[in-house]
């Protein structure tokens, strides 16, 4: 049977820099993102693709502020829905263009994908994660008042608003993503960490407004796809101990209880490599055997052992359950 990955590609893969945001500066990202992912699938893994949203989820935000006077503003969640289907359309085309210079008979296909979570995630008490534009604070007022927004005064450069980052639960397309997965399919799913929804008393789902972590989504997906690998891509080849001091050591290995140790030491920036290090944790303890961290370019050198952050079970963690 062909050995399985969950991909997830970082910002960096889509949005090079500050200068290079349009949409063909994206297309020309992804292609190149997708090459690597390209020669993977050669050397014989079946592949789910996932990604971040957060800058286009931003673009998307900001013209429905800049047209509100003329048209209704986008939702949260339809933002994500929107993202995820541009997104899914790049790699798609990337895909199909790469699979035909080489002769493969592959296919990608995009599925919208919502991710359950919890109504009573203390996230929702506490929302701390930024979206949308910077605002006086007499529109952000305005706006906290009349929208029942939440916000936040953004380090001296403005106000924004903030929701709520819950941990996923639920991939409630699962089912459908596996189903592709069987037949040979290159998978995009759970772009930008899946469209969050809640589930009602009437068992009916509600989309809310909130962004899931997508290499949190990503793991949690692994481990329901029960992936060989999961891979984060990032835009680094290794994770470091003590990164950006005259002592940063790269990791070349390590095991899930050393990867926790080093997290509370500090090692691991909030909001960059900490997330990915433990959504890694979080696999090989719900039964994956390897997550790997590394750049794009790499992957298929980290596959191979030669590079790259490897992340494997330590001696407490059981074997994983038999693969279906």
């Amino acid at each position: 049977m062909a050995r399985s990955a969950v991909v997830a590609i970082g910002g960096n893969s889509l949005i090079k820099d500050k200068k290079h945001r349009t949409v063909p500066d994206q297309y020309a990202a992804t292609v190149e993102t997708c090459k690597h992912i390209a020669d993977m699938i050669q050397d014989g893994w079946n592949v789910v693709i996932t990604s971040g949203n957060g800058p286009q989820v931003g673009f998307i935000l900001r013209r429905s502020e800049l047209a509100a006077h003329e048209l209704h503003e986008v939702p949260l969640d339809s933002c994500g829905a929107d993202t995820q289907g541009a997104i899914g359309y790049m790699i798609q085309k990337a895909l199909y263009n790469e699979f035909q210079k080489r002769n493969m008979d592959r296919h990608a296909a995009s599925l919208v994908t919502q991710v359950r979570v919890d109504p009573e995630d203390p996230a929702f008490k506490n929302p701390a994660k930024p979206v949308g534009s910077f605002m006086e604070e007499k529109m952000a007022k305005k706006r906290e008042k009349d929208e029942n927004w939440s916000i936040m005064e953004d380090s001296g450069r403005g106000w924004r608003r903030v929701v709520p980052s819950p941990i996923p639960i639920e991939i409630i397309e699962l089912p459908a993503i596996h189903a592709l997965l069987n037949d040979d399919v290159v998978v995009y799913a759970v772009g930008g960490g899946g469209i969050p929804v809640i589930q009602n008393e009437d068992g009916d789902l509600e989309g809310v407004a909130a962004v899931i972590d997508k290499d949190r989504a990503s793991s949690l997906l692994a481990t329901g796809l029960r992936a060989d690998v999961l891979i984060i891509s990032t835009s680094v080849e290794k994770a470091y101990l003590n990164f950006g001091k005259d002592n940063e050591a790269p990791i070349d290995k390590m095991d899930h209880i050393q990867a926790q140790n080093y997290i509370e030491e500090g090692h691991f920036a909030p909001g960059s490599m900490l997330p990915k290090v433990e959504s890694c944790i979080d696999f090989i303890k719900n039964g994956g055997e390897l997550a790997i961290i590394t750049d794009p370019r790499n992957i298929t050198r980290a596959l191979k052992g030669e590079t790259g952050t490897h992340i494997v079970r330590g001696h407490s963690v059981p074997p994983p359950p038999e693969r279906r």
